[in-house]
């Protein structure tokens, strides 16, 4: 064998190896549970469905549970369910009553309309395939339903055990057929000669499979029966012939959902241990309720999608052409993106998704699972003619493995070793008169969020600050590449030293602005993008531990909040950093990385050295590390860059970490920063990390623009506002070319003014990996900053510590925002001035009314 065959050879069986490993445990974890995990409940065919009460309105559907609030009726023939909500008398039912008459829907299409769950599954080459509860469960009877507290669960069955042609041997010998013959009366035996053949030159009979259709091969199936042929007789016959037939496993899925009533809410869930399939076909995604709410061509309403910091899709907008809404909770997984060009698009922060109509609104929040969750939303007029908006479920990812054998490249799907570790639960809201709008929602969701302590409790009255805050990046050192007698190396270049940074505080300060929050990165373990935080050690170039210490101490003097930058998700190759142990694993088997942004390209840069994810459990022993190192420098903040922000599995083959499991370290870690004390800053702000949070930085201050959107609204803001202090992008880094329309957007959405600067000159940062600090030269923004500060403080500081209790648009580019007070603001971005009730507001301006304090 030469060398390169052998390679091949070892390859192939490397992947096949991997590929074992990573898909051994999916019959265990799909159809039986392992021995420490909860018994799967086995499906329950035709099971009858109690009737406490019945509703003219919801006809052939029976009452199963009711309280103050709702009541749920479901449907024992198809498994759809209704809400009844009292107050208003509205009814929200999980598929269009209307479906039948749609003329738009065919096909599969015209089947999901019926459907309470979609699976979405791989075969053997690892193409997408599904079945849906309507066509593949209730079509075959196999529904059933248990009673459970407060309402009912719902067991499907998806694909049929029905006997096919493949149960019945392509050949026989004329022995073994004519003693099956002589088991069975004149009519068996006309049905079996119909479909086989005596074969003229053997003494065998042959299967005929062109005779095997319909009432045919009906008959044929039940003359085997009646002769008492089974699994055992097919396997002799298959050996007695040397016959190349396997009997197929049966092609069978089993979910549940569990619809429960609480309170004025109902509660539909997955769980994750009644998702069964077959070995060989992995389930990737649950959808659940695509339809529930959905609108009609008829109807006037919206759809509530969380892009960034909210959206509005209008029905019927008409806007067929564009693609479906469909974003991942809490943006990609980076061991499993593959992304090649720079994301642009705002991420989901908040699980939530909503349907709006005329005197009614119904929220979805997902409860459980938003880690592993996608929210899907489209309009009427493609596949059918209805505007809706859904949650699917990731079940296992897959990745492709190239394996490379005779000069020729073949792909090899890898699976998650194991379904994801938590249910699939969404609690969908009612709300009706004046609550049934965005505005309505949000209060709606603030306040689940407080019950359930998914927010901060308010700062104490003497911790609370008059002025809103001036937002501050400085940057202490990059890495950057010199040159001594002709020969290159890498060396720290300071950009901002501690005393810099003093020198910058007390010049902000002369221009008067107040509540200076500070985030200073670049400070320890080589410079901005440093080695990870397992031991810190503050870079001298910018002063070292003495300068940290003392300017730690200056800003405590000053009341500046001083807020130290840490990554801990991502990490550069360096000392204290094992790629083999410590870096996240891909499907593949290799490090997970992610390289630089070539700006000019819009492209990932594979020419240099990329960073690593940190796998999730690496990273909380950073953070134990982190917080002990810290504590010595009293600076009473952190700012964290990455853990408020992502979420990335590991995929090693032991102990593998999925995205749930991430979720719940991180909020462990972030746990473990709020009890040491320390005031806690950080990027993004998904909704897990609230209740730990003071501060938001890059908080989403839009959405993503998609083009089948058409509205912009501020529904995290509406959310958050009151209880974390937040700013979007710095301004002399943003897309903004004017700085009123940026000044009219902290406005309108309640947000602080953030800058992000540095000392030195601009030049300093050129032909180095950070070519995005482009305009950070402090000297140049400080007026500019000390102008829209006082703009914007002179107004917010009025409503500091309000929520926003309402928005809305009054004209095109017109919107009214109210705060908690009575304030109100309404800004004007359109470039001449407009006239609304009464008041003219000028071009790119606002006014103010209400009551100020």
């Amino acid at each position: 064998m030469t060398i390169n065959a052998r390679n091949i050879m070892l390859g192939a069986c490397l992947l096949l190896s991997l590929l074992a490993a990573g898909c051994s445990d999916r019959s265990d974890s799909g159809n039986a549970a392992a021995a420490d995990e909860p018994a799967v409940t086995a499906f329950e065919q035709g099971k009858p469905l109690a009737a406490a009460f019945t509703d003219s309105r919801v006809a052939g559907m029976k009452g199963v549970a009711e309280n103050d609030a709702l009541r749920l009726l479901a449907d024992d023939q198809t498994g759809a369910v209704a809400v009844v909500h009292k107050a208003s008398g509205q009814i929200w039912t999980s598929n269009p009553v209307d479906r039948d008459t749609d003329s738009l829907a065919a096909g599969v299409n015209k089947s999901e309309l019926s459907a309470q769950l979609k699976l979405q599954f791989y075969n053997s080459f690892g193409q997408i395939n599904a079945v849906n509860s309507y066509t593949d469960a209730v079509m075959h009877k196999q529904i059933g339903f248990e009673s459970i507290p407060s309402g009912i669960r719902v067991n499907y069955q998806f694909g049929t055990s029905a006997k096919s042609a493949e149960d019945m041997p392509q050949k026989m010998s004329a022995e073994r057929f004519e003693a099956l013959l002589g088991k069975l009366d004149k009519a068996g035996q006309r049905a079996l000669m119909f479909v086989y053949t005596q074969d003229k030159e053997s003494p065998v009979y042959v299967r005929n499979d062109g005779a095997l259709k319909g009432l045919q091969l009906e008959r044929a199936l039940k003359a085997f029966e009646d002769a008492g042929y089974n699994a055992d007789e097919l396997a002799i016959d298959i050996e007695e012939n040397n016959l190349n037939q396997t009997k197929p496993e049966p092609r069978l899925f089993f979910a549940s959902i569990e619809y429960t009533l609480d309170g004025d809410s109902l509660l539909a869930k997955v769980p994750v241990d009644s998702i069964r399939y077959p070995e060989q076909y992995p389930v990737n995604t649950v959808s659940l309720l695509s339809y529930f709410g959905a609108g009609g061509t008829e109807e006037d309403g919206s759809i509530l999608v969380p892009d960034g910091s909210g959206a509005l899709i209008h029905f019927n907008n008409g806007k067929v052409q564009y693609p479906a809404y469909q974003q991942p909770v809490y943006g990609s997984d980076k061991t499993m993106d593959r992304t090649e060009d720079a994301v642009t698009t705002q991420e989901i922060r908040l699980p939530v998704f909503g349907i709006l109509k005329e005197g009614g609104a119904m929220l979805g929040i997902i409860e459980q699972g938003a880690s592993a969750a996608t929210v899907n939303a489209d309009i009427s007029g493609k596949v059918n003619s209805y505007n809706y908006a859904y949650p699917s479920f990731t079940v296992l990812n897959k990745a492709d493995m190239s394996l490379n054998a005779n000069d020729q490249q073949r792909s090899i799907p890898a699976f998650q070793k194991k379904p994801m570790s938590t249910d699939f639960a969404v609690r969908y809201a009612f709300l009706s008169e004046e609550d049934a709008n965005y505005n309505g929602m949000a209060r709606y969701y603030q306040q689940y969020l407080l019950r359930n302590g998914g927010l901060p409790e308010p700062a104490p009255a003497e911790r609370k600050t008059e002025n809103m805050p001036f937002y501050l990046q400085l940057i202490g050192s990059i890495s950057k590449q010199k040159h001594f007698a002709g020969i290159p190396y890498q060396a720290l270049e300071p950009l901002t030293t501690f005393e810099q940074a003093e020198d910058i505080v007390k010049k902000l300060q002369q221009l008067e602005i107040r509540d200076m929050k500070l985030r200073y990165s670049g400070w320890f373990n080589e410079g901005l993008d440093h080695e990870v935080p397992d031991n810190i050690s503050v870079d001298k170039a910018i002063g070292g531990s003495k300068g940290m210490k003392n300017f730690a101490a200056f800003a405590k003097e000053q009341n500046v909040t001083l807020y130290p930058d840490v990554a801990v998700l991502m990490a550069n190759s360096g000392s204290g950093f094992n790629e083999a142990k410590e870096a996240a694993r891909t499907l593949r088997g290799d490090p997970a990385t992610l390289y630089p942004l070539d700006l000019a390209l819009n492209r990932r840069d594979r020419s240099k050295s990329p960073s690593y994810i940190v796998s999730p459990k690496t990273a909380s022993g950073y953070v134990d590390s982190m917080l002990e190192d810290m504590a010595k420098y009293g600076t009473g903040g952190i700012s964290l860059r990455d853990l408020a922000d992502q979420l990335n599995s590991d995929f090693r083959k032991s102990n593998p970490i999925d995205r749930a499991e991430s979720e719940r370290l991180s909020v462990q870690s972030l746990t473990e920063i709020k009890e040491s004390g320390m005031s806690l800053m950080a990027e993004g702000g998904n909704a897990y990390a609230l209740p730990f949070l003071t501060d938001i930085t890059n908080a989403p201050m839009s959405s993503s623009k998609f083009k089948i959107e058409d509205e912009e609204i501020p529904f995290y803001q509406m959310v958050v506002r009151g209880y974390v202090d937040y700013a979007g992008a710095p301004y002399n880094l943003s897309t903004y070319t004017d700085v009123m329309p940026y000044i009219l957007k902290c406005l309108e959405y309640g947000a602080g003014v953030y800058f992000e600067w540095i000392y030195e000159p601009n030049y300093k940062v050129k032909d180095t990996d950070y070519n995005d600090l482009y305009a950070v030269n402090y000297e140049l923004w400080i007026d500019d900053a000390a102008e829209i500060y006082r703009e914007v403080n002179a107004i917010l500081k009025n409503v500091r510590h309000e929520t926003i209790t309402n928005h809305e648009k009054l004209d095109d580019g017109v919107f009214r925002t109210e705060y908690g007070n009575g304030m109100f603001i309404i800004v004007n971005y359109n470039r001449s001035a407009v006239t609304v009730d009464g008041r003219t507001i000028e071009a790119e301006s606002y006014v103010t009314g209400g009551v100020q304090s």
